[in-house]
Formats: structure tokens, C-alpha cells, sequence
């Protein structure tokens, strides 16, 4: 029986940074991983849901949405796994919150800034290093300095953070094991007992859970496996149909340089029916 819940979850995720108790570790999250010159005091959650212009447009919905004392806009998320133009995406839920910003009557374009944090529990890949954190803005090519600076996109890819706990050398990498880690776990480390993340612990604990709460998680967990095992299905199809593809292209070539059926049989592991078809 596991001690925590597993915060690849959409309930897991929400309880340890979407709660109005769990703040503290949002925000501590936060300033470990923006480069933003003051640090965050305090946060407003808003709504998590955005809709277009018009009525038939499209919606947009994330995970957490929050801002802080500056007026910054924060959009938190959890994807687990990756996804067709994954990068237009981005860019396209974003200009969302920007729309929304619109005043009526005379309005300047002034602009509040937006941070759109991805945690990812695959690897990118427009991301061909081994670097597991990225922070793209705006920039000039030539000379790569920021063009504008209203607008961030931060990702980590979880998969490529292999760190382990006596490695770890900031609190940001703290942050990154626990969630690497937590669902295995069955007591806090040493290390995180005087930490705030100490917190994200308890609010993770099953045994902390109202009866309530703890239906509520089963579900998401149960929603979470059979998601993860249809993904798990369609991956280990395509491979099995990659192979397949490969075993005929390797019988194609054998007929052709005149190799007898038996021997393109014991190679490819055909069967002779598929290989005098070809």
C-alpha cells in the first residue's frame, strides 16, 4: 500500500500546488524557478478556465492559474505526455489570458506579464540536450537579447532530471526529486524535514486524507492508469506494426537478391504465406 499519492495525477497535482493551504508551496516552487527580481509574497488563484472571443471559438483550460502581488499571471501545468505541435500549443493557449486583458472603452495595450510553466513527464523532442529545464521569451536573433519580456515559456522535462537525493545542490532540485520520487517513497527523507517541502509531504500523505478526499483521489489514480495503459497500448502497437514493417522490408530485399523462402523464413520469422505475397 503506497504512503503517498502519486502527483502525476490531476489530484495529486492539484492538492500539493492548487489549494488554498498548499500557497506556501506554490510560491515557493515558483521562486526557486523564475529568474523574476522580487520574490513572490503572496498569490491569488484565478479561474482556470479561458474562452475566445467569440462563441464558437475554442476554450482554453489549465491546471492553475494564480497572480501574485505585481500583477504577474502565472499558468501552472502538469502534461504527461507529449503531444502534436506541442510548441503551437503553447503559443496558442497564451494568447488566451493576453486577449483577456482587453478593456473596453480606451485601453493602451499595456500588458501584464505571463509565466506559462509546463512540468513535463515526457522529454520534448525539439529538445535534443540532456538541460531539463528551458526558458524561451522573445528574442533578437542576431544578437540574442530579449525583445520582449512579457511573455515566458518555462519547461522541465521531469524524465531527464536523474538526480539523486545526495546529489541534489538547490531547492529547485529538490522540488524536481520529490516529484520524481514521492510516489515511491514511504516516510520523508532527512534531508526534506526542515525544509517547506515538508508540507508537500503531508498534504501528499494518504493516511492525512479525509475519507472524502481519499475516494476522490482513487478515482483520479484510477483515471490516471487507464489513460497511462491506453497510452501504453497504442505505443507498443505502433512499435509491434514498426516491426512488422521493418521484418517485410527485410524479406523484399532478400527476394530480390534470389534468396530462397526458407532461409527469408528463419531470418525475418515470417510466415511463408506473408513472404510469397510480397
Amino acid at each position: 500500500m503506497p504512503t503517498y499519492i502519486d502527483p502525476f495525477t490531476d489530484f495529486g497535482f492539484k492538492r500539493i500546488f492548487g489549494s488554498e493551504e498548499s500557497k506556501p508551496l506554490l510560491m515557493s516552487f515558483l521562486n526557486d524557478l523564475l529568474p523574476i527580481q522580487d520574490k513572490i509574497v503572496s498569490l491569488q488563484f484565478n479561474k482556470n478556465e479561458y474562452s475566445g472571443m467569440l462563441k464558437e471559438d475554442r476554450k482554453a483550460i489549465f491546471d492553475i492559474t494564480c497572480t501574485d502581488e505585481k500583477d504577474n499571471i502565472f499558468i501552472v501545468e502538469l502534461q504527461r505526455a507529449g503531444q502534436t505541435y506541442f510548441q503551437d500549443r503553447a503559443l496558442y493557449y497564451t494568447s488566451f489570458p493576453i486577449q483577456e486583458q482587453a478593456t473596453r472603452g480606451n485601453w493602451n495595450f499595456q500588458l501584464r506579464p505571463i509565466y506559462f510553466v509546463r512540468i513535463l513527464n515526457f522529454a520534448v523532442s525539439d529538445f535534443d540536450d540532456e538541460n531539463y529545464l528551458h526558458y524561451g521569451q522573445i528574442t533578437d536573433r542576431d544578437t540574442n537579447k530579449v525583445m520582449y519580456d512579457k511573455l515566458s515559456f518555462i519547461y522541465i522535462e521531469l524524465p531527464k532530471f536523474k538526480k539523486t537525493e545526495k546529489e541534489l545542490s538547490n531547492h529547485l532540485e529538490k522540488w524536481l526529486w520529490f516529484f520524481n520520487e514521492l510516489s515511491e517513497l514511504d516516510e520523508i527523507p532527512e534531508s526534506f524535514r526542515g525544509d517547506i517541502i515538508k508540507d508537500a509531504f503531508s498534504l501528499s500523505k494518504l493516511a492525512n486524507m479525509k475519507p472524502e478526499k481519499r475516494k476522490e483521489y482513487e478515482l483520479s489514480l484510477k483515471h490516471y492508469r487507464d489513460w497511462k495503459n491506453t497510452l501504453d497500448t497504442a505505443e507498443a502497437k505502433g512499435v509491434m506494426k514498426g516491426l512488422e514493417r521493418g521484418k517485410i522490408e527485410i524479406a523484399k530485399n532478400l527476394l530480390k537478391a534470389k534468396v530462397n523462402i526458407e532461409t527469408i523464413q528463419i531470418s525475418t520469422g515470417l510466415t511463408r504465406e506473408v513472404i510469397v505475397g510480397l
